[in-house]
This record gives C-alpha cells, structure tokens and sequence, in this order.
C-alpha cells in the first residue's frame, strides 16, 4: 500500500513537472519567433530604426520578467498569465508596426 501511494505521489510530481515546463517551452518558443519577425521586418524595411529599437526594448523587457519569474525555480500560473499578456502586446505591436505606411 504504501508503495502504491508512494508511486503515485512521484506520479503527479512529475506530470506537474512536465506541465510546467510545457509552458515555459511555449512562452520561450513565441519569444523566438517574435525576435523573427522583428528581424523580418528590418530585413524586409517594414520596420523604421526607431520601430525596430522600440519592439527590441519591448522584447528585453519581457525577457527580464521571464527571468524574474523563473528566479524561484517555478511559474506560477499568475506569473505565466502575465508573461502571456505581455506577449500579446508585444505581437500586435510587431503587427503594427510592421503593416503601418512607414518604410525605411
């Protein structure tokens, strides 16, 4: 019985484990691609040099709170949540930026 229980317990240990780092790995993968199409643009010259150096200081920021937030090892669902929103942010803004008339 007590086997049991243990094997258990290591169980939802691990699977809660996983499901934490799932999201860290999701929220790292957006990063990447949003540095992408920041990249794009300029390559592209849909990004002006101040567009391009504010969506960069936008990008830093989020990255120090997702450093801040992994500081004790976890993510909580709040810090997640926030980290989420940030994101979203930062997307529309690349989008704008991106599809405004302003060229290099």
């Amino acid at each position: 019985m007590k086997r049991l229980l243990m094997m258990t317990a290591i169980t939802v240990f691990l699977a809660s484990a996983w499901a934490a780092s799932a999201h860290a790995g999701r929220i790292h993968h957006r990063q990447y691609w949003q540095q992408k199409r920041i990249h794009q643009g300029v390559h592209s010259g849909q990004l002006t040099r101040r567009e391009t150096l504010s969506l960069e200081r936008e990008q830093r920021r989020i990255r120090r709170s997702r450093r801040r937030a992994w500081s004790d090892g976890r993510l909580t669902p709040r810090e997640r949540a926030r980290l989420e929103v940030q994101q979203d942010r930062a997307s529309y803004h690349i989008y704008r930026a991106k599809h405004n008339k302003r060229t290099r």
